[in-house]
């Protein structure tokens, strides 16, 4: 059975940081490509970071460039999103996604609100 759940959302202040993970299992992590995505408050759902199942190489919206980084850890079959000088706009419900080819798996999603 394919799992993703991520976890560590939480409110925050502005400035502030948080670490978030996704943990999967019922597939082979390491051929993923994992992705995060967020859907703030009546908004669409949009790309925020991805990293790849090959070599690593990430990249990241423009409106967190610099201050967001994802990673991944192959053993541990969990990809992580290190989201420092957190802003209001970044509040969202938060969520992980896996991709093959056609494959594609989705996380429930974990809520990060930003405020003072």
């Amino acid at each position: 059975q394919v799992q993703l759940v991520e976890s560590g959302g939480g409110l925050v202040q502005p400035g502030g940081s948080l670490r978030l993970s996704c943990a999967a299992s019922g597939f082979t992590f390491s051929n993923y490509a994992m992705t995060w995505y967020r859907q703030g408050p009546g908004k669409e759902r949009e790309f925020v970071a991805r990293i790849t199942s090959g070599d690593g190489s990430t990249n990241y919206a423009d409106s967190v460039k610099g201050r967001f980084t994802i990673s991944r850890d192959n053993a541990k079959n969990t990809v992580y999103l290190q989201m420092n000088s957190l802003k209001p706009e970044d509040t969202a419900v938060y969520y992980c996604n896996a991709a093959l080819l056609w494959s594609k798996y989705w996380g429930q999603g974990t809520q990060v609100t930003v405020s003072s």
